[in-house]
This record gives structure tokens, C-alpha cells and sequence, in this order.
């Protein structure tokens, strides 16, 4: 059985073959790293901003980027069709006739049939949210809106910047537009228990959120973080936790919701801890051999008593 509703299972229903994303780096950057909120980012965030670098480090434009791309996805998968997937930053934080000169080169290319971006909830407003579903009659549309956690306390202390309600107001505006919400969340942030990881699962699963991405955290050069870790102040989790707590959230959240990751993907180089996350297929294979040796699947408890129900954890 299909234990939990996976990424390319849903665009090959959509598609009827397998689709790629191509991640792009658009030379954006975001209000926790300019000044504007703060000038520390968040406390796990890269110097690249979670992203290739591509645009930033190397100069490579969106149309050099895509181009690139195309070619080692087309060897590698055999994949015809790509999702423009804008990655680095903070990719609605600018004014909306840059972003459609981004957007437009961006599936300006042969193949390409969806437009997913990666943003803030408090860089969201109806402009830009207009602009994003003026493409849906052409492309399936996501916007990525990074949660990390439904727990103010949590957000205050990993520096995000905004709090939970501004998440909330977001995917209403988005869901308002016909938009399709993917929140992305983070397991094993500082000061959080199992119990506040699964109260996050359960806001998510009360949300109009049709998607979620499942990271673990772990720590990279030159971060706030890796400053924590080296005086001792963090721990990370281990495998046999992350994969143990992602079973359970999964069992939280709705059987529809589609599930676009379930770890994160370190840089080799530049990963400081736990070494066990780069090995992602070993990852993915101990996620669904615990959800076989438990016998469960996404949505196997769900229904169950609300976040407002169970009370935030602060």
C-alpha cells in the first residue's frame, strides 16, 4: 500500500509522467537578512539562503539556469516536463513587474508546466498573490510558505521574524486566490518536544494547506546555529528520532495532503551535523520501513482535536 501521498505520485496523476523540479536562485534576498526585520536571518539559514547560489555566487541567469538544468535532468531521469521551482530567499520580495520578468523567463522553455515559490508569510499581499494565479490557467501554481513551526515561542527563538498568525493569514489570502499552499515545517528545533512537533502537524491539518514539506534540522557552516551547536547549546536528533517523530506526524495529518519531502538535503562540504542526513535514500527507506513495521499510514489518526483544542504550547 501507498503509506503516505508522495510528490511524484501526485504530478504523475496530473501528468501522466514524471515531472521535475528545477530550482532557481533569483538574486533575491529576504527581510530577516537586509535590515528590514533583522540582519541575522534565521538561525539555520545558509548563506545562499536555503538555495543554489546559482544567480548570487555564479552570475547564471534564469534562462542559463533552467537551460543547465534541463539538460542533467533530461540524462538523468529521463524527465520532459519541469516545475520552475524559485528556491533561494525570499522569491516574492520584490516589486511584482520584477518577479513576472522572473517568473516569465523562468517558463519562457519547452516542457516546462508549473511555477512553484518559495517565500515569507509576511512577504505575501494581493498583488503578488494575483500575479501568481493569473499563470493557473496555464501551469500548476504552488506558493511555499515557510512555517517552521506553529509555536511563537519556537519562532522568537530561531529568529524567524514573524509569528504564527501572520503564516495563518497568508495561506487564507492565498486559498482566497485559488492558490495551492505548501507550508514547510522543521523537526527538532530548538526547545521543541515531540508533543510541540505533533501540535504543529495538527494546525497544519486544520489549515487550508494542501501541502508540507518535512525537514529535519541540521546544522551548516557559517550559521547562527553552528555557533549554538559548537558551545554545546543544541543537540540534533538522531535517525532513529527523526524518523520515529516524522511516522507520527504523519499519522496527524490529512490522507489527501500531498507530501512533497520528508528530509532535508545538505551540501556535503558544508554540513557540520548530523552526518546521518546526508544519506538521503537510506533516510527515506528507514521513514517507510517504520511506517510498514507499525502498520500505519498519513491520516491514520486523523481527525483528531484541533491545535486551538489542545492548546499552544508557548
Amino acid at each position: 500500500m501507498d503509506r503516505y501521498r508522495d510528490f511524484n505520485s501526485y504530478l504523475r496523476e496530473i501528468f501522466g509522467e514524471r515531472v521535475q523540479k528545477i530550482s532557481l536562485d533569483a538574486g533575491l534576498s529576504c527581510p530577516n537578512r537586509d535590515g528590514t526585520i533583522s540582519d541575522k536571518g534565521c538561525i539555520f539559514c545558509d548563506p545562499r539562503g536555503s538555495g543554489t547560489g546559482a544567480l548570487i555566487n555564479h552570475g547564471f541567469s534564469i534562462h542559463e539556469q533552467v537551460v543547465q538544468a534541463r539538460k542533467f535532468i533530461r540524462k538523468r531521469y529521463g524527465a520532459k516536463k519541469y516545475i520552475a521551482y524559485f528556491q533561494s530567499f525570499t522569491n516574492t520580495y520584490a516589486p511584482v513587474p520584477r518577479l513576472k520578468k522572473f517568473y516569465d523567463q523562468a517558463l519562457n522553455h519547452q516542457g516546462m508546466v508549473g511555477l512553484s515559490v518559495a517565500t515569507r508569510p509576511d512577504c505575501v499581499n494581493h498583488h503578488i498573490l494575483r500575479l501568481l494565479s493569473s499563470y493557473q490557467k496555464d501551469y500548476l501554481v504552488w506558493i511555499e510558505v515557510g512555517l517552521q513551526s506553529a509555536h511563537d515561542i519556537t519562532l522568537s527563538r530561531i529568529n524567524r521574524g514573524h509569528d504564527v498568525a501572520c503564516f495563518e493569514r497568508s495561506v487564507h489570502m492565498a486559498k482566497d486566490y485559488g492558490l495551492d499552499v505548501c507550508a514547510h515545517i522543521i523537526l527538532g528545533l530548538p526547545g521543541e518536544t515531540l508533543e510541540m512537533m505533533l501540535q504543529t502537524a495538527l494546525f497544519l491539518a486544520d489549515r487550508p494547506v494542501k501541502g508540507v514539506k518535512i525537514h529535519m534540522l541540521y546544522i551548516v557552516k557559517d550559521t547562527p546555529l553552528a555557533a549554538l551547536y559548537e558551545k554545546g547549546e543544541y543537540k540534533c536528533l538522531d535517525r532513529e528520532e527523526y524518523v520515529e517523530y516524522v511516522v507520527d506526524f504523519l499519522e496527524l495529518l490529512p490522507p489527501t495532503m500531498v507530501i512533497q519531502r520528508l528530509t532535508g538535503d545538505p551540501i556535503r562540504s558544508e554540513l557540520i551535523a548530523p552526518i546521518w542526513a546526508i544519506d538521503k535514500s537510506e533516510n527515506l527507506a528507514s521513514i517507510r520501513k517504520r511506517l510498514e513495521d507499525r502498520d500505519t499510514w498519513q491520516g491514520k489518526r486523523y481527525p483528531l482535536p484541533t491545535f486551538e483544542s489542545q492548546g499552544q504550547v508557548n
